[in-house]
């Protein structure tokens, strides 16, 4: 039978049994290293005190003995593991005296004489004691051999006294002497002389907490096995608490092997919870152990919000002393008036029962619904009724909410989660609730939900009045025409969303700007960007007439997307700029959608200007709030940063993230007609860049009978432009097959339709492509020509088109640059150019002979397939050969070739 540790053996290495005083105990088995706080620990050494505070369990003594095994040779070091005897002024000093006599033997004869004939029911001089000592102390330290003094698990001992005994050792510590403590209480010590002198140094929870990297070196340290995912959890739930992580890895260590897990680490399991009992919780008083169960059912709580579940004033008091004490409290803010516990602390005390003298669970919670409800803060209130399962009073307070509220969030997930937990009976209820949660389910892209929930208006017609029924068909019309937007159905689209901006109340502008963003978009799909700017602008000014900030935001986004499909990249990274400025602050504490898609734009925007870093950043944290917000804009960033990925070679993780978004999409249960045909899109862009043109030929003629037909569909709103992007790659893919001449006409044809309808951005794609294409083929006097157009739209901030470009031909668009005024683009450009090719010196790597005679038509002005022709070769081997000659005479350019041969002698 397998033989566990005791809990103390795991929480820090047990007492050696040689019964020394000042022994340091070794390191634990499988001890992850802290080199990082190891190398603050160094930098504190030249100061007086360092202070490592934290809750049980969180690796301070580990970290001491870590760190002490690593002082440099010079350094002389004393441990003094405190227990509660320590507590006595008298007998701490006496240990602290004969540990000093270890190191200097003839220290303190006549001072240790006093304590010994002390009586302890008799007041003594510590302080006269100390002075005398260190005067003595100081004439035996050297910086040459400076002494460390340890003080593990100073709570144990603390109190009055001995604070103000170490409070003065700490104001007359003698150079050559640094103090490091470690303790779960911090000690009561006035600090703020050693803090703005910078000779304190301190480390607390949060700088104690286990990172991914050190997580997964214990996980690995302990013979587990977990895929990313698995450590992400174990991280976020763990909070990077060590003993919890070892006592859960102990528990499941048969469970553990497989490459997957699915044990849930949970702070009610037996060895974690024995542990918190023991060295946490028992430790409390009474009264602070039920205040404890009473709170952790909330996951944030205030000291007015303790006080109203309690019906109690002290618990402001009761909130310092769990602080002071280190009990596992998280600050959510800086004010210090928000509150939460660590994850496993709060699932131990969830598993205890309530008081019997206190409120029921049930009661606790509607207390809070009044609390928060009370204050304005509507959906924490609706999720306490919910927890009291009072589903009539969240029903109510959910009417309570303005379809305002509802659109400008747009955090639909909160509202579905709500909506699993109310009676279908209450949400057909009234009219109120009935277009609430049609605008949620549209939003989450339910659509044969919303449509059959908004058919449910009709039990209420004819309205009391005119201005009522209006008014109701109205908002269901705008509704309407969302839904028939998702649907791909543009002419019933713009019909309902036209009839609701002709009959919405002017008060709904949340319904009436959504309208507006609706029909801004399918202008978009029509081609018709003018119009969508009017759109934009109408809904800017009802936005800022209202003052909603998340309203201009989504305005802002709307217009930033716009701006883009003209390429102007410049303008579109501004407006996203004031659509952040906008929201910053507002709704701190939860995630939003708005805020997730000007991220994704963001981060889109950044990898058109070829800043792949920043636009990893920015799509990651954008992807990252949408998912939270369960927001079908996350389609777009997973996208954005597959082709990113894809554009570097990182092919494997490119279609990883397509298969993780694909993957969401079908847990949402969202229609196919919103996400498939952009991500197959972009797995045709991969296929191609691999070189699987069978493949991406299959799927791009899948979308182009869809979307460029005879009947073509309507693209999602996501991507109202996707028509072109599919013609795009169609003209890539027959110069893949080939077939110059229908490649050739396919990019002229996107680019003179793009730049008729203005959408310059579609237009700059093509002609970047057509430009590689004409010098690919020799063609350089037109491609200096359409090089110039490229520039003039490149003015506006999209530099991805020229990628290919500035890699395959930096000598040629060098030349292009010179001469050029000193303007910042010409600039950039210049400086995105990687090092000019070596030239060969001699013509030691000689030509073949086939190679020879292309040359010489090459010279003699011959295109490529006039060379293909009377060399009776492939256009392809034509290629090839040219390409080949180029790398031999170390140039870019056919012109190039020519001269350098005859400098060379290959030719006449």
């Amino acid at each position: 039978m397998t033989e566990f540790p005791t809990l103390t053996e795991i929480a820090k290495p047990a007492s050696p049994t040689s019964g020394s005083r000042f022994y340091r105990p070794p390191l634990p088995e499988c001890h992850v290293s802290r080199s990082r706080l190891c190398e603050r620990l160094q930098a504190g050494l030249g100061g007086r005190l360092m202070l490592v505070s934290a809750p049980a369990g969180f690796g301070k003594s580990s970290l001491a003995i870590e760190f002490c095994e690593q002082l440099e040779p010079h350094w002389r070091s004393l441990w003094l593991g405190l227990s509660a005897r320590d507590s006595d002024p008298g007998r701490f000093l006496e240990r602290l005296l004969d540990g000093l006599r270890l190191h200097f033997p003839s220290l303190g004869e006549e001072a240790m004489g006093l304590l010994k004939m002390r009586q302890r029911h008799q007041p003594f001089a510590f302080e006269a004691w100390l002075d005398d000592l260190l005067d003595e102390l100081t004439q035996c330290l050297s910086p040459e051999a400076p002494l460390l003094l340890v003080l593990d698990d100073y709570h144990l001992a603390q109190g009055a006294v001995l604070d103000r005994c170490l409070q003065f050792l700490l104001n007359h510590l003698p150079d050559g002497m640094v103090l490091l403590v470690t303790s779960r209480r911090r000690p009561d010590w006035h600090l703020a002389r050693l803090r703005l002198s910078r000779q304190l140094l301190e480390l607390n929870e949060q700088d104690l907490r286990l990172n991914t990297e050190e997580t997964a070196e214990l996980v690995a340290l302990n013979g587990a096995r977990m895929d990313e995912q698995a450590l992400e959890n174990l991280v976020e739930r763990s909070e990077g608490w060590i003993a919890g992580l070892r006592l859960w890895l102990l528990s499941h260590a048969g469970e553990l092997t497989g490459s997957g897990c699915r044990v849930a680490l949970n702070g009610a399991e037996e060895l974690i919870r024995d542990y918190l009992l023991e060295e946490v919780i028992d430790q409390l008083p009474v009264e602070i152990q039920e205040f404890l169960c009473q709170t952790a059912r909330f996951e944030r709580f205030s000291a007015e919000l303790c006080d109203t579940l309690r019906d109690a004033h002290d618990s402001a008091a009761i909130l310092q002393h769990l602080q002071q004490h280190q009990v596992f409290l998280v600050p959510l803010d800086e004010q210090g008036q928000w509150f939460r516990y660590h994850h496993l602390f709060s699932d131990l005390l969830l598993a205890r029962e309530l008081p019997a003298c206190g409120p029921s669970v049930s009661a606790l919670h509607l207390r809070a619904c009044r609390w928060f409800s009370a204050r304005g803060l509507l959906d924490e209130a609706i999720e306490q009724a919910l927890r009291a399962g009072h589903p009539e009073v969240a029903a109510s307070l959910v009417q309570s909410l303005s379809e305002e509220q509802l659109l400008a969030e747009q955090n639909v997930a909160t509202l579905l989660r709500w909506k699993m937990d109310l009676p279908d009976s209450l949400l057909a209820s009234t009219p109120r609730l009935i277009v609430l949660y049609g605008w949620a389910l549209a939003l989450a892209c339910q659509l044969d939900a919303a449509e059959e929930l908004a058919l449910q208006l009709a039990r209420f017609l004819p309205a009391a009045d005119a201005a009522t029924q209006r008014d109701l068909l109205a908002q269901w019309q705008s509704l309407a025409g969302v839904i028939a937007r998702g649907r791909g159905d543009i002419e019933s689209a713009e019909r309902h969303c036209g009839e609701a901006l002709d009959n919405l109340d002017a008060g709904r502008f949340g319904p009436r700007l959504l309208s507006l963003s609706t029909l801004a978009n399918l202008a978009i799909v029509r081609g018709d960007l003018w119009r969508a700017r009017g759109f934009n602008r109408e809904a800017l000014e009802l936005a800022q007439r209202f003052g909603n900030p998340m309203f201009e935001a989504m305005v802002h986004c709307d217009r930033a997307r716009l701006l883009l499909a003209r390429g102007e990249v410049n303008r579109a990274d501004e407006e996203v700029r004031h659509g952040l400025a906008r929201i910053e602050g507002v709704s701190t504490q939860r995630r939003s959608s708005v805020r997730g898609r000007l991220l994704i734009i963001q981060g889109y925007l950044r990898s058109l200007t070829l800043q792949p870093d920043e636009a990893r950043r920015k799509l990651k944290a954008g992807i990252d709030e949408a998912r939270h917000c369960r927001d079908i804009s996350l389609v777009i960033g997973y996208c954005a940063l597959a082709s990113l990925e894809g554009r570097h070679g990182n092919h494997a993780r490119a279609f990883t993230l397509l298969g993780e978004v694909e993957r969401l999409m079908h847990v949402w249960d969202v229609p196919p007609v919103y996400y498939l045909s952009v991500i197959t899109l972009v797995k045709c862009e991969l296929w191609l860049a691999q070189g699987q043109i069978e493949l991406a030929s299959a799927w791009l003629s899948r979308l182009a009978d869809t979307y460029t037909g005879a009947q073509p569909a309507t693209p999602p709103e996501c991507s109202p432009l996707l028509p072109s992007h599919v013609e795009l790659l169609q003209a890539t893919l027959a110069l893949r097959q080939g077939n110059a001449v229908e490649g050739e006409r396919r990019m002229r044809s996107v680019a003179g339709s793009a730049t008729r309808t203005g959408a310059q951005l579609s237009a700059s794609l093509a002609q970047g492509r057509l430009l590689l294409f004409l010098l690919h083929e020799g063609r350089e006097r037109e491609a200096s020509s359409l090089f110039e157009e490229c520039l003039a739209a490149a003015a506006g901030g999209a530099l991805l088109p020229l990628a290919d470009l500035l890699r395959e031909y930096p000598g040629w668009v060098r030349e292009q640059l010179a001469g050029r005024s000193a303007c910042p683009l010409p600039e950039r450009l210049a400086a995105m150019l990687p090092a000019q090719p070596e030239r060969l010196a001699t013509n030691s790597e000689c030509l073949s002979g086939r190679e020879l005679a292309v040359l010489e038509l090459i010279a003699l002005g011959c295109s490529n397939q006039e060379i293909s022709e009377r060399l009776f070769i492939s256009l392809h081997t034509v290629k090839s050969h040219a390409r080949h000659i180029n790398d031999k005479l170390g140039v870019e350019r056919r012109t190039q070739a020519v001269a350098r041969a005859k400098e060379m002698g290959l030719l006449r």
